[in-house]
């Protein structure tokens, strides 16, 4: 089959026909279609990348309605995977898109890791399965992009891509942190989008524990997409090999 590149003549004036080809034979697996994951699973999109592996088990709710792309008020209680996988359709029809709709949590990861893509974008918003992914992803040597706390901060100017050693003003990252270095001896080597800006720690607020949670922070509309977009970023940038 042939692909058709004549909706990406825009992408091709940018990156030239080598790159699209690069971009329509990657896979990229997405994990955690929240408000940094669903944006980062459209822009991946589309760049024009040939198959995707989206993966969230959770249903829109009308609190993701702030900051979730495909959270509306007409689609409360569908899954947010299904939701995402028709639109990502509706971008690129010949994109190849694997749907699976789990809770993520250890024993899900495991079984994710047969497949075998050429990056891995973490949007997982709980620390045990976020450890977990990226514990199997370093041991591996995956090519994985993390999205650390996007919550209680406002300033969109301030991301950085870093090594997760060099994250600091971020309470999530710090947490990451702490785990991997004592029970996993990984103290770097994991490329993270995080931003410097000091929490509005009032914002925080206890939950339930379900799915791994027991906390969350504020968030504001735009932050999380913009997460979404620098983590897109550095994987069509990476794959491309720019």
């Amino acid at each position: 089959m042939t692909t058709d590149f004549s909706w990406l003549s825009r992408t091709e004036l940018l990156i030239g026909e080598n790159a699209l080809h690069k971009l329509a034979n990657s896979h990229v697996m997405i994990v955690g279609l929240g408000g940094v994951g669903s944006y980062a699973a459209e822009f991946i999109a589309r760049s024009g990348i040939g198959k995707m592996t989206i993966i969230d088990g959770d249903v829109v709710d009308p609190t993701n309605r702030n900051r979730q792309l495909p959270a509306l008020s007409t689609n409360h209680g569908q899954y947010k995977a299904d939701i995402m996988a028709e639109r990502l359709l509706a971008i690129n029809p010949e994109l190849e898109v694997e749907v699976i709709k789990t809770f993520i949590n250890p024993e899900m990861v495991a079984a994710q890791f047969t497949i075998q893509p050429d990056y891995l974008i973490d949007a997982i918003d709980s620390i045990t399965p976020k450890i977990t992914f990226i514990k199997m992803a370093y041991e591996k040597g995956w090519n994985i992009v993390s999205s650390m706390g996007a919550g209680a901060k406002l300033d969109p100017t301030k991301l950085q891509v870093v090594d997760i050693s060099k994250t600091y003003n971020c309470p999530f990252a710090q947490q990451i942190r702490k785990v991997l270095k004592r029970q996993h001896n990984i103290r770097k080597g994991i490329k993270v989008v995080f931003s410097p800006e000091e929490p509005m720690k009032e914002s925080l607020i206890l939950t339930d524990g379900s799915n791994f949670k027991k906390s969350a922070y504020g968030t504001i509309s735009y932050l999380p997409a913009v997460f979404g977009a620098v983590a897109a970023s550095v994987v069509i940038r990476d794959l491309i090999g720019e």
